[in-house]
């Protein structure tokens, strides 16, 4: 017997469409005024430009491609047809579009290309508008960013690489430096036996005149192993020291650069992570012999910048996610955005998000002045820890606001969920960092003072700020007369810094309704670690019409 179709079966209804075709920076309220405040030169055409880069990254080709990219992984390819080692990583070509764009717009050296009030400010807002939809490429970015301090340690190396790494020339061809007009960089710190304790490498570094070194040894994390150049710590006769090492030599010879494998990790699979093998490979010494970590720790201090960036575009992803799909989805009778339970949901998520932004362009700005290095010390490690420890919990309630959607891979937040793990790893985990803060605070006091004057500031503002910044300065005073006994209050003391750090910038800079909500539900006696638990007070519809 033929059977009928009945079409209504196959009717779709109740989904929300594709969140594609919009402007993801005048989407952000909380990115935009931050901006405003922090680089209040940067409108007219430099608005503009934002807006420029917020529709590229909301269109549905930009989506795709940052799709195809972490599904269509890198290819490490060992060897060309005829048997030589050539050690290359192949990409789709989604990936290399998305590394254009970036590019293209400064998103790497620009804030050193063209230095000034709000540079840094501005190259961390285009930072996180493709970071949000496009997280993994934003590691050759940071690294080609931060490279810059330390390389100019040795000017003549500097002189000799600036020009092509301040470029906004994407050229991802292994060829010999001197012939490209952009180059990219990357760094090979972390081996088998020491991970963080880099003072535990064995990779040596023997002298061979002219400033250049014959390196021997392994390096088990190298990410993006594509890139023209990396910084590298190798022992040399003097102690630890930093090498920059070229993948092609001068002339067009490929330096021994032997890549063992690409990393299969949990998440970032758009960008190629790698296990390295250094077997006569040439180096050129960058600094002081013997002062490797104070070298490329130069470069350390900015990659944790863009760790909290990437953390926070990670955020803004998942409640932008999480309140479009409310906004057209109904259950039980009503929309679920005006669902009171589901409200008080977004409207935390979108204060975990704004928080995170408010203080990961403050952080950017104190890039921007020389006066605040001291505040940025011992400001980006705490916020480091903080902000991107909350990330994966934070893409998990983002993700389950879609229901079953958000367990699916055709959808983004599958992919956040994945993503936002490594911004807690990368550049020092959560009890290197929180040791690092001890360490920062004992070795530099100046910088204790100088976060400790940020809060001073805008104390009076709120009662529950204030007494807030009683408990940290108590629990650094603590650190501070027994300092064998400070480990073990580490994470305690940061996280206090840390919610102390995002009060005072809120209170400082944003609407008043976001910093009430905060001081209610971040640092009140009645706090949750649940997201949705709000207490009384908070103004749920002024926080979900932000996100």
């Amino acid at each position: 017997m033929a059977t009928t179709h009945n079409s209504t079966t196959h009717e779709v209804f109740n989904q929300a469409p594709p969140r594609v075709d919009v402007d993801e920076f005048d989407l952000n309220p909380a990115l935009r005024e931050a901006v405003g405040v922090f680089a209040p030169g940067s409108g007219g055409a430099a608005s503009e430009g934002f807006h420029e880069m917020g529709r590229h990254v909301g269109t549905e080709q930009y989506q795709h491609d940052a799709e195809l990219a972490n599904t269509l992984t890198p290819v490490h390819r060992a060897h060309d047809r005829w048997g030589n080692r050539v050690d290359e990583i192949e990409f789709h070509p989604s990936y290399h579009r998305i590394m254009r764009f970036s590019v293209e717009h400064g998103l790497h050296t620009a804030a050193w290309a063209d230095p000034g009030p709000g540079a840094n400010v501005e190259r961390a807002a285009g930072f996180m508008l493709v970071s949000q939809i496009e997280a993994g490429h934003g590691c050759p970015l940071s690294m080609t960013h931060a490279v810059v301090p330390s390389l100019r340690l040795s000017p003549e190396l500097a002189s000799e690489w600036e020009p092509a790494l301040l470029s906004r020339v994407y050229d991802p061809e292994l060829r010999d430096p001197a012939t490209k007009s952009g180059v990219l960089f990357g760094m090979a710190m972390t081996e088998k036996q020491g991970g963080s304790d880099v003072r535990a490498n064995t990779t040596t570094a023997e002298h061979v005149g002219d400033g250049l070194h014959l390196l021997r040894g392994h390096k088990w994390f190298c990410s993006a192993p594509q890139s023209d150049a990396f910084l590298v710590l190798a022992q040399a006769p003097e102690g630890l020291s930093c090498f920059l090492v070229p993948r092609v030599l001068p002339g067009g010879d490929r330096n021994p650069f032997l890549v063992q494998r690409l990393k299969d990790k949990l998440g970032n699979k758009s960008n190629a992570s790698s296990e390295v093998e250094f077997d006569g490979t040439l180096g050129w010494m960058v600094g002081e012999p013997g002062r490797g970590v104070r070298t490329i720790i130069e470069m350390v201090g900015r990659t944790r910048l863009d760790c909290v960036l990437g953390a926070t575009a990670g955020m803004r992803q998942g409640v932008a996610e999480a309140a479009w799909h409310a906004r057209h989805r109904a259950a039980f009778g009503a929309t679920l955005v005006d669902q009171p339970a589901m409200a008080a949901v977004l409207a935390d998520l979108q204060l975990e998000a704004e928080a995170a932004t408010w203080t990961a362009v403050r952080l950017a700005a104190a890039y921007d002045d020389e006066e605040s290095a001291a505040y940025r010390r011992l400001a980006t490690a705490v916020a480091k820890y903080w902000v991107c420890k909350r990330g994966p919990n934070h893409a998990y309630e983002s993700l389950e606001c879609l229901g079953g959607n958000g367990y699916t891979e055709a959808f983004p937040l599958a992919r956040r969920y994945r993503e936002q793990p490594v911004l807690a790893v990368w550049e020092g985990s959560g009890n290197v960092i929180a040791l690092d803060v001890l360490r920062a605070m004992a070795r530099e006091p100046e910088s204790v003072a100088a976060f400790d004057a940020e809060l001073a500031a805008r104390l009076g503002r709120h009662d529950l700020f204030d007494r807030h910044v009683e408990r940290v300065r108590g629990l650094i005073g603590r650190a501070a007369s027994d300092p064998a006994a400070a480990p073990a209050i580490a994470r305690r003391l940061v996280e206090a810094m840390a919610l102390a750090q995002q009060g005072a910038v809120l209170l400082e800079h944003a609407p008043a309704a976001v910093a009430e909500a905060f001081c209610l539900a971040r640092l009140g006696d009645d706090r949750s670690a649940e997201y949705g638990a709000l207490p009384d007070g908070v103004d749920v519809a002024a926080l979900v019409a932000r996100a």
